[in-house]
């Protein structure tokens, strides 16, 4: 499945994710700048192939047959969140300065939270994305 571009599997399942957006080509060109992602559809909806995961955008919407009494919309207020992407990566710090240059904005730098490194970052439409390192601490043995 490593080597899957589109998120159809022939067999169970994967996991993307879907983000409402107010612009799908700053959204797209983001996900694709900051953090290399692979265009694989470039409409509305889009769909950009980030490391082994996707994330599928759209503008947003009213209600539609099969969710016929929810609206899609991007974040109204950036300090209340439901939900956000998660990224585990091998070196935070060495992320954190690729995206920076990238054009990325982060809440902090890394800190180090004992059982991880950890920094958050918004996309253009106010997403936040948490960006952790494991630092081993679960893994060492406590005897």
């Amino acid at each position: 499945m490593e080597s899957m571009r589109f998120p159809a599997p022939a067999e169970g399942f994967v996991l993307t994710h879907f983000i409402a957006v107010a612009d799908v080509a700053r959204a797209r060109d983001w996900y694709t700048t900051v953090l290399g992602g692979e265009v694989v559809l470039d409409d509305d909806p889009c769909i950009v192939k980030v490391a082994n995961g996707w994330i599928t955008m759209a503008t947003g919407g009213g209600p539609t047959p099969d969710k016929p009494d929810v609206n899609l919309s991007p974040p109204a207020d950036p300090h209340t969140v439901t939900a956000f992407l998660n990224l585990r990566v091998a070196d935070v710090h060495a992320c954190y300065e690729q995206w920076s240059s990238r054009g990325a904005h982060f809440l902090t730098p890394p800190l180090d939270r004992g059982a991880e490194i950890r920094c958050y970052m918004r996309d253009p439409d106010g997403h936040l994305i948490e960006v952790g390192q494991a630092t081993g601490v679960l893994d060492r043995d406590s005897s």
